[in-house]
């Protein structure tokens, strides 16, 4: 055993164990972008069964009938949601907007959402009470094993809206960043003579190599503005499902310039504009607050290496000298 890790230390063993570990990273690097599946296409895939739907759904209107639902969910999942009355209990409409804003539209996204909220506090605070016993199963009284229940109840309860709200974040961020670049685009097709529809299409497949869930959103527009009976609930649907105050605003200008006809070209100027100056503002801002928060780091991490790189020398000159 000994002579085997006497082996492994040897300088030589180790110089080829760390140009191994660096060939092997090096391919993985170059074949990891080859081996994942494209993000936009997959969206868009999505967006395609989005859009069946809303004709599906358009055509049962038309029909006079309910609306369509998503008949695929019919199980365990819906009538457990049904008997426990859940859509009531966790307002079903705010959740299921909060899901879109998401990028989860389905109907089974909030059958499962409501079904986490039940199954999380419970599933936590079990686990939770299960963890005080076995790990403290001598010292633990009443008292705690009811405050671990308690503390797992609560974190299940909010685990999956914090979950959720994540997700938005990220989502909001991602379409924040490419919405003045997508106005700028839309601009430039609309003062080229193109119809609103047309633009956004162009625009949503320009901008999907920056963000995937801006060229998302901006299809899903196109095919409400040409299933749905009222255009303006299609652009206010797109500002419902980004949650943002910039695409709002724009939203608003569409809205004006389908009802009264004023120039859309003229509206996108001015708003694109605000946009980039926004972006720009928001820059300006977390660079401005750039240096206070690399006080902490400096200190800790930069101040010592240069405190030992000046008076290291010092150090050793005077040891040698005194001792």
């Amino acid at each position: 055993m000994l002579h085997a890790l006497s082996e492994l230390l040897r300088v030589d063993t180790l110089i080829t164990l760390l140009f191994s570990i660096a060939a092997f990273a090096a391919v993985l690097s170059f074949a990891a972008p080859l081996m994942q599946d494209d993000p936009l296409k997959a969206r868009m895939k999505a967006v395609s069964v989005e859009r069946d739907r809303l004709r599906a759904e358009q055509k049962i209107k038309g029909l006079g009938e309910s609306k369509l639902r998503d008949k695929r969910n019919a199980g365990a999942a819906r009538r457990f949601v049904d008997i426990l009355n859940l859509r009531k209990v966790f307002e079903a409409e705010t959740s299921r907007e909060l899901l879109r804003q998401a990028g989860l539209r389905s109907e089974r996204h909030l059958i499962l959402y409501l079904v986490a909220r039940v199954g999380f506090p419970i599933g936590m605070g079990l686990l939770a009470f299960g963890y005080v016993s076995i790990i403290y199963a001598d010292t633990a009284s009443p008292q705690m094993l009811i405050a671990a229940t308690a503390f797992g109840l609560i974190a299940g309860n909010y685990l999956p809206y914090l979950l959720l709200r994540n997700l938005v974040t990220r989502r909001q961020a991602s379409i924040r960043r490419a919405w003045p670049d997508s106005l700028d685009l839309m601009l430039i097709c609309v003062e080229a003579g193109m119809a609103i529809e047309p633009a956004m299409q162009r625009v949503a497949r320009e901008i999907g190599a920056i963000s995937v869930p801006l060229a998302e959103e901006m299809t899903l527009t196109v095919a409400e503005l040409s299933f749905l009976q009222e255009r303006r609930k299609a652009f206010e649907n797109l500002g419902k499902r980004t949650g943002l105050a910039q695409v709002k605003s724009v939203v608003t200008s569409l809205i004006q310039s389908e009802r009264y006809g004023t120039p859309l070209g003229t509206a996108l100027r001015v708003l694109a504009q605000e946009n980039r100056d926004m972006r720009m503002s928001e820059a300006e801002r977390k660079a401005a607050a750039l240096p206070p928060r690399l006080t902490v780091p400096m200190m800790l991490f930069f101040m010592p290496v240069i405190f030992v790189i000046i008076m290291g020398p010092v150090f050793l000159t005077v040891s040698k000298l005194l001792f």
